[in-house]
């Protein structure tokens, strides 16, 4: 793609408003090669280079040297740089070499496993294995075939959800994969953070437990986007030591990166226009100039609401195009999903919006743009977006267009800081305690606990087991734990990808079908009475939600706004557990229970945002235990509050919005995984307090990240405060877009003042 006249051709339009704020230049990288300290066989060599794949990258073949060495290995190299050869290579060479061995791959898709499945089978099939030998097990694969693949295959792909209902717990028709299980495969390891890699560490840790019963010690190959602690990563998931490669030897054609920011059209409010439209805009100038382009989306929502836009507006231009997009996302069926990637790579599609479904490593061909649409929320998941184009050699065009948040308008305004700083740091939390009870559990029910399982899931072991004890769960007899008798199939109970456990049906009352499953966590936000739900971009409206039978029915409707919830939160402090002294204050870490109540919803023009109806809601309360970070306020910053007659309640509320905000700088996380309670006095400590938190029950350490970089998160956020150039607050500095008390009481300049006083 040309991109310099494309970038042109944008500037000298009409509706042209200075958008673009930085173009990074990224040259094209050459590629480096290295030689594998031991040959392979023969066969594969041949099988290799009649692919045309004579040569290794500098990071493949370290790789497959330590993996050959049996150390478990990370790697963690930019998006389409060849990982997966570094595990085929290796695991190939063990299945050649030893004749019963066997390997598990898991990836956190079913899309992805059915894609590295097709390769697996290109590349060393006929010639080397029989096709039957490498398979997937999900829950998509027929009843009838699993016994075959149980007793054929020599690599397994599945997802962690798999391993963890139906693999585990069966783990006696799994003898001879586990016997003789020499590799674990885990790909997309980035995937695997917060209360979902929490999960899948349990996962792990139950696998490597029923691999030590049956004699087998496998070998993991864990593959992951660039991120800051990779080794640290996959120490976590497994509890095993890792080697890590990151030295990418892969080559890159040329992309230029554009931070595009929506006009503003109120300059008192910092009003800007919408980042739909803005995507849109560019979406269907691409498509319609024959540019094969993919845009993200932050939500399901916005993905039918940006696809639906575009749709239109290209049906205008020429009604051939509007056939050639689609929209991809979480929700569609397995078979739908199957039949727009294969669409999107046979080229019949010029462009897709997705949410980030598509970011994973399917193959889905060589693309020539994409479109993110407001920032990801990290680093690396930008990254990982952005380099779903120019996966050849040929030059590339990548947009991210910036929300009104304060994140997103940091990074427009310091493009230097997205792209000098190293990547984020994921965060995971095994020993959460509500998340590994609920492994142990499943543990005792594959196979009675014993003391020696501390070994295995570590020094909370103990604890946790003995509260499952206390609790009737589990029961002990001659120094092991069995599961009670009312305990049938626990893993069954658990999603591993929520800690809700649970989900609501919606339905289409008009035909009877069932439209989705929703967790049951988000839930009261998104299928509330009269909320408007968007499914395969059609808009229904939510007319009534039965708790009870967990069901919300919907009828199909055409409106012009979407529906946003408001709720309130209150939080009480249970156990101070680190403090320190930043400065003049004290900040704290320690375990809180959140109650939070959703009160209502506002409805939203879908083009202006414009705020055209509120409803009131009467729900019933969430509770919550979880992990926060609070800290006082310097009393010579109230003081001078009060002598500027300015609103120290608005202060606190705004410096706790812009803080969460601006947190997900240093954590791999998403705004929506953080919650926040500010008050003047509050019970528990007779002070004025901001408090942040973990949004999901337990914790998974992104409130430990924000107190021991406290000082970092404070200075960041001031800046977005500063040079934000609205006059009293917006979206892009102290605003929040889900504030229970509709962004009141807020004081941008009593923020100001008290960030000044705690860094002071």
């Amino acid at each position: 793609m040309e991109t310099t006249a494309f970038l042109d051709y944008l500037t000298a339009q009409p509706a042209y408003r200075q958008q673009i704020v930085h173009i990074e230049h990224l040259s094209a990288r050459p590629p480096s090669y290295a030689e594998l300290a031991e040959p392979l066989m023969p066969d594969l060599q041949d099988c290799l280079k009649q692919r045309g794949i004579a040569s290794l990258y500098t990071h493949q073949a370290e790789a497959v040297n330590n993996a050959r060495q049996g150390k478990n290995v990370m790697v963690a190299t930019s998006s389409a740089s060849g990982k997966s050869l570094c595990y085929n290579i290796a695991v190939i060479q063990a299945l050649l070499s030893e004749p019963t061995s066997r390997a598990i791959y898991l990836f956190p898709t079913k899309a992805l496993a059915q894609d590295q499945l097709r390769a697996l089978r290109e590349l060393f099939c006929p010639g080397l294995f029989r096709a039957e030998e490498f398979a997937t097990f999900d829950g998509d694969t027929p009843t009838a075939e699993r016994a075959e693949v149980r007793n054929q295959s020599r690599i397994i792909l599945t997802n962690p959800d798999m391993l963890h209902v139906g693999i585990l717990p069966n783990h006696q028709s799994w003898v001879r994969l586990l016997r003789n299980l020499k590799y674990v495969v885990i790909d997309e390891a980035h995937i695997y953070r917060g209360v979902f890699g929490s999960n899948v560490a349990g996962v792990l840790h139950r696998l490597r437990r029923l691999c030590r019963f049956y004699g087998s010690s496998p070998t993991f190959i864990s593959c992951s986007a660039t991120i800051a602690n990779p080794g640290e990563h996959a120490e976590k998931l497994t509890g095993l030591p890792f080697s890590v490669v990151d030295n990418d030897g892969s080559p890159h054609g040329k992309r230029d990166f554009v931070f595009w920011e929506p006009p503003i059209i109120d300059k008192a409010k910092s009003l800007r226009h919408s980042a739909n439209s803005e995507a849109t805009a560019l979406f269907t100038e691409l498509v319609s100039r024959g540019v094969r382009t993919l845009a993200f989306a932050r939500s399901r929502r916005l993905t039918e609401l940006i696809y639906t836009y575009s749709r239109d507006k290209l049906a205008r231009i020429d009604p051939a195009l509007a056939e050639r997009i689609k929209a991809y996302r979480a929700g569609y069926l397995p078979e739908m999903r199957r039949q727009i990637e294969q669409e999107l790579f046979s080229g019949q599609l010029l462009g897709v919006v997705a949410t980030i479904a598509l970011e994973l490593g399917i193959d889905i061909g060589d693309l020539e743009a994409t479109i993110l649409t407001g920032y990801p929320g990290s680093i690396a998941g930008t990254w990982q977006q952005a380099g779903r184009s120019g996966r050849g050699l040929e030059g590339s065009l990548s947009f991210l267009i910036a929300l009104d948040n304060p994140l997103d308008q940091y990074f427009m305004h310091h493009p230097d800081y997205f792209f000098q700083k190293s990547v984020e740091n994921v965060l995971v939390n095994p020993n959460n305690p509500y998340i590994l009870r609920a492994h142990l559990l499943c543990a005792a029910w594959e196979m009675p606990l014993n003391s020696n399982d501390e070994l295995i899931f570590g020094a909370s072991f103990r604890q946790e087991r003995d509260e499952l004890a206390e609790h009737g769960l589990i029961r002990e007899r001659l120094r092991q734990w069995y599961p009670s008798s009312a305990i049938a199939y626990p893993a069954q109970k658990i999603n591993i990808r929520s800690t809700s456990g649970e989900n609501f049906t919606l339905f289409d009352t008009t035909s009877g079908s069932l439209l989705e499953t929703v967790e049951a966590s988000v839930a009261f936000f998104q299928i509330h009475p009269g909320a408007i739900y968007l499914h395969q971009g059609e808009s229904y409206l939510v007319t009534s939600l039965d708790l009870l039978g967990r069901t919300a029915y919907a009828v199909p409707t055409d409106v012009s706004y979407y529906t946003q919830t408001k709720e309130i939160e209150d939080l009480r402090i249970v156990k101070l557990t680190r403090s320190k002294n930043c400065g003049l204050v004290k900040v704290c870490l320690g375990e809180v229970v959140v109650t939070n109540t959703v009160v209502g919803f506002k409805k939203k023009a879908q083009f202006t945002e414009e705020v055209i109806g509120e409803e009131p809601l009467d729900l019933p309360p969430q509770r919550f235990s979880t992990v926060a970070l609070w800290f006082d306020l310097p009393q010579e910053a109230i003081t001078r509050l009060e002598k500027e007659q300015l609103d120290f309640a608005g202060g606190l509320h705004a410096v706790e919005h812009a803080a969460i905000g601006i947190l997900p700088l240093f954590a791999l996380c998403d705004r929506n995984d953080i919650g926040g309670v500010s008050t003047p006095l509050h019970t528990d400590t007779g002070r004025a307090q901001i408090f942040i938190y973990d949004a999901h029950h337990g914790g998974i350490g992104i409130a430990e990240k924000g107190f021991e970089l406290v000082t970092e998160l404070w200075q960041a956020t001031l800046k977005v405060v500063n040079e934000c150039p609205c006059e009293e607050g917006c979206p892009s500095c102290i605003q929040s877009p889900k504030c229970g008390n509709n962004n009141q009481p807020l004081d941008k300049k009593a923020a100001q003042i008290l960030l000044e006083g705690l860094l002071h």
